[in-house]
């Protein structure tokens, strides 16, 4: 019992920095930390601070806002000069490309706070990225934490939006034709959030997604932040008929769900995946054999995402309804409530 307890008190303080809610209030913002260190002695993410200032002002916007949640994976000055090398363009050919620079950028953008310790939990999953379909693989190396190929060589530079670990590689998304055409058209053209979307599900006829109004209604404030201006998130949605099945098999009421905030914001954060994915990447992904796990917004937990003759499934639920677009990611709606393991 003893451990349990220690178990959830751990997750729901990592669960809570993930939301945002950062004990680091007076630290600099990520994009100030860049600055600091270029400017430093020596001097260090020199490059990435010409990167940022010469792509779209987005980024640096989405690096400043003190408002996120983010990790950044930031490559060395070093990291830099050798992809450069290896690619046989020079750094002034690079920074001339904004539009390419961009997405390179949001390639090392995770949306959601994730230390060392959450990283390296996920060896083997798939961690989505603030580039619309495109993730990272996360993996271990003995001692030694993998994005990529690119090693994690200093961990934890905290923000007081954020976190940045430094890496010793460039990370290089997939060209834009194998990204596909959603990084732009009507999908971009969305006004409504997450948070709406599911408010208006819930007050339409016949009526849908209203336990899961009222759970995240009971959950940390941080969660309807997060899914009215945080993002891109793909959020897993129950139906109220999965959720009313779950409180029978937890042998509960919805009162007595709705009354424990710790665990509806674990079981909530479960449900939410960091990167924006459609479900035609969904489908690309789920189907290699035995599937692929997938980092979810509960820090260090992934679910496994697989391609069944039935359809998609997302641990044990099966998503029944997909692509519906929200201003700050993507819903797909399934017909079980996913519960993460507690036997860490």
């Amino acid at each position: 019992m003893k451990k349990s307890l220690l178990v959830l008190v751990a997750v729901v303080l990592a669960l809570v920095a993930a939301l945002g809610v950062s004990a680091q209030e007076d630290a600099p913002t990520i994009a100030e930390l860049v600055v600091a260190s270029a400017g430093g002695d020596p001097a260090e993410f020199s490059i990435l601070l010409a990167a940022v200032q010469a792509a779209d002002p987005a980024v640096l916007e989405t690096l400043s806002n003190t408002g996120a949640a983010l990790t950044v994976f930031a490559p060395t000055d070093a990291a830099f000069a050798a992809a450069f090398e290896a690619m046989g363009v020079t750094a002034e050919q690079v920074l001339a490309d904004p539009a390419a620079l961009t997405d390179i950028l949001l390639y090392h953008v995770v949306p959601g706070v994730y230390m060392a310790a959450d990283v390296a939990a996920l060896d083997g999953s798939l961690l989505g990225t603030a580039l619309y379909e495109t993730a990272l693989l996360v993996t271990l190396d003995g001692e030694t934490v993998r994005i990529n190929n690119a090693a994690v060589v200093m961990a934890d530079v905290e923000a007081s939006n954020g976190v940045v670990h430094a890496i010793d590689g460039v990370l290089l998304p997939p060209v834009a034709e194998e990204m596909g055409d959603d990084m732009g058209g009507d999908m971009m053209m969305e006004t409504v959030s997450i948070a709406e979307t599911v408010i208006a599900a819930a007050g339409a006829d016949p009526a849908e997604f209203t336990i899961l109004l009222a759970a995240v209604q009971a959950a940390d404030p941080a969660i309807v932040e997060l899914l009215t201006s945080g993002g891109p998130y793909t959020v897993f949605a129950p139906t109220d008929a999965a959720f009313a099945a779950a409180i029978e098999a937890l042998g509960t009421t919805a009162e007595e769900l709705l009354a424990n905030t710790d665990l509806l914001n674990m079981v909530l954060a479960y449900h939410v995946v960091p990167g924006h994915f459609t479900a035609e990447t969904v489908v690309a992904v789920a189907s290699v054999e035995g599937g692929v796990r997938v980092a979810t917004l509960l820090p260090g937990y992934s679910v496994t995402v697989a391609a069944t003759d039935m359809g998609v499934m997302v641990d044990s639920a099966n998503v029944i309804t997909t692509d519906v677009h929200a201003s700050n990611g993507i819903i797909h709606v399934i017909d079980a409530v996913l519960l993460p393991p507690m036997d860490m």
